[in-house]
């Protein structure tokens, strides 16, 4: 299954995603979905084995490690979506969004959009946490995300 996840960081996103057992592929970029939301914000597009790591897993990371529920002023960069290839996983998309809304006090923002176009980033910045754990960034951003889905979702873990 391909998916995009945006919401926070494309560093940010590659690592979590990149540590999960089922997901065979992680390109972190931008992704455009259609008119009204065609602009380009960051995002990850994953390819992964539902069959090992469920649809509703993937989501409930994505949720918990970015700000899912909040509708801050950096949005236009940094859009809460899940953005699905066809209509089918766009209903999936949705039912989990349902079902997990019950673990958040507050309404989830996360959007359900169509991928249009995905930009992979430039060399220089992919598998950025893997290249440089050391630097205060991964220390300060990615480091603590890391520590929640391994005490959360350690079974998925590779």
């Amino acid at each position: 299954m391909t998916l995009g996840l945006g919401g926070g960081c494309h560093w940010c996103t590659e690592a979590i995603f990149a540590r999960l057992r089922g997901v065979s592929s992680v390109a972190q970029g931008w992704i455009s979905s259609v008119v009204p939301d065609e602009t380009f914000s960051e995002a990850i597009k994953l390819q992964f084995d539902h069959e090992r790591i469920p649809l509703e897993i993937i989501i409930h990371i994505h949720l918990l490690t970015h700000s899912s529920t909040s509708h801050h002023t950096m949005r236009h960069k940094y859009r809460s979506a899940i953005y699905t290839i066809n209509e089918s996983d766009a209903q999936a998309a949705r039912a989990s969004l349902a079902t997990l809304q019950s673990h958040f006090q507050q309404p989830l923002i996360t959007q359900i959009l169509p991928l249009d176009v995905f930009r992979l980033n430039s060399e220089q910045y992919l598998d950025y946490y893997f290249k440089n754990p050391e630097k205060p960034f991964c220390k300060t951003y990615i480091d603590p995300k890391i520590r929640q889905i391994t005490s959360e979702f350690s079974s998925y873990l590779t």
